[in-house]
């Protein structure tokens, strides 16, 4: 009798912390850094939180030493840094690229960047302007990129 009780009680743990994760898991979490003058930094924290993610805006006198904690490289930079999960972010990365590389998860990127400011990023849309084709570009902790998505505006192509 005292076998099956712990049996049982063992299954039950178990199945418990299976779901944890569903049951925990929120929108995703992110935290933005951005200077207090750069009005198109929060056009992207907007972007994230429509497209569902909870954000932290930061309004920061200096921006570098967050790019510099994160691991950016600096041939990469563009107006503001972020963090989702364990990956960095640098500039007008769409919600679309985040998604990707949170589901997929690859142990070999440290963040994603949108390097300048294209036209037609979250953020830097133009009224009557044609949006730019631009890469998100995936980096490693050692500088390497490589091209991770290609947009026009907010649309995959």
């Amino acid at each position: 009798m005292r076998t099956a009780t712990t049996r049982r009680t063992l299954t039950t743990g178990l199945l418990g912390l299976a779901l944890l994760p569903a049951a925990c898991s929120g929108p995703p979490k992110a935290e933005a850094w951005r200077d207090r003058t750069c009005g198109c930094c929060g056009g992207w924290v907007e972007h994230l939180r429509a497209e569902g993610f909870e954000v932290e805006d930061k309004v920061v006198d200096a921006v570098a030493p967050y790019r510099q904690a994160l691991g950016t490289p600096s041939d990469l930079l563009s107006c503001h840094a972020g963090k989702i999960g364990r990956y960095a972010m640098e500039g007008h990365v769409p919600a679309t690229a985040i998604r990707r590389l949170l589901k997929e998860a690859p142990g070999d990127i440290a963040g994603l960047s949108v390097p300048a400011m294209p036209i037609g990023v979250p953020g830097m849309e133009v009224a009557g302007a044609e949006p730019s084709a631009y890469d998100v570009v995936a980096f490693r902790r050692d500088g390497t990129w490589r091209p991770w998505m290609r947009f026009r505006g907010l649309e995959a192509v």
